[in-house]
């Protein structure tokens, strides 16, 4: 049975492989970025456990903006109580549970969260080989983004909420 909970420090190591599993090195998150994400915005991050073990996450803070920037990569504030556009930098599932619904339980998760804390919208940018998974999660395609993150084309998504 899926669980998903706020994130633990313990739970570094297994979030660093499955990251690495998803992504190319130089669009990967390093374990220092993760460190960094675990102890700022642990209210924000949460991670989904099949039998104990982790095999996605979701992550990213709250922004003032709609829309995420890559400095935010980098460097990171506590997230406001309440208000404020929640950012996903980053969804990942383990290759063997991906297409079972892993990502849509964990957009789902950090949706009713930023609900509660009263977050206007949730922003991401994704590649263009995504678009249609968060179109069918209700996001909207506003467009190429400014992001220069790893010399990669991506793109604007956002869901009001």
């Amino acid at each position: 049975m899926l669980n998903i909970r706020n994130v633990k420090k313990q739970d570094l190591s297994d979030i660093v492989i499955i990251e690495q599993l998803c992504f190319p090195q130089e669009e990967a998150a390093t374990k220092e970025s993760f460190e960094m994400r675990i102890e700022v915005i642990p209210d924000s991050f949460f991670v989904a456990e099949e039998n104990g073990v982790i095999i996605g996450f979701v992550n990213g803070p709250v922004i003032k903006t709609p829309f995420i920037t890559d400095d935010l990569f980098k460097e990171l504030k506590e997230n406001p109580e309440t208000g404020g556009h929640q950012s996903i930098l980053g969804i990942a599932v383990t290759p063997h549970f991906q297409t079972r619904g892993v990502a849509a339980a964990l957009l789902a998760h950090i949706e009713k969260a930023a609900k509660e804390k009263k977050r206007e919208t949730i922003t991401l940018t994704c590649k263009e080989e995504l678009i249609v998974f968060y179109l069918n999660h209700g996001y909207r395609n506003l467009g190429t983004s400014d992001s220069q993150h790893a010399g990669v084309t991506w793109y604007n998504m956002v869901k009001k909420l």
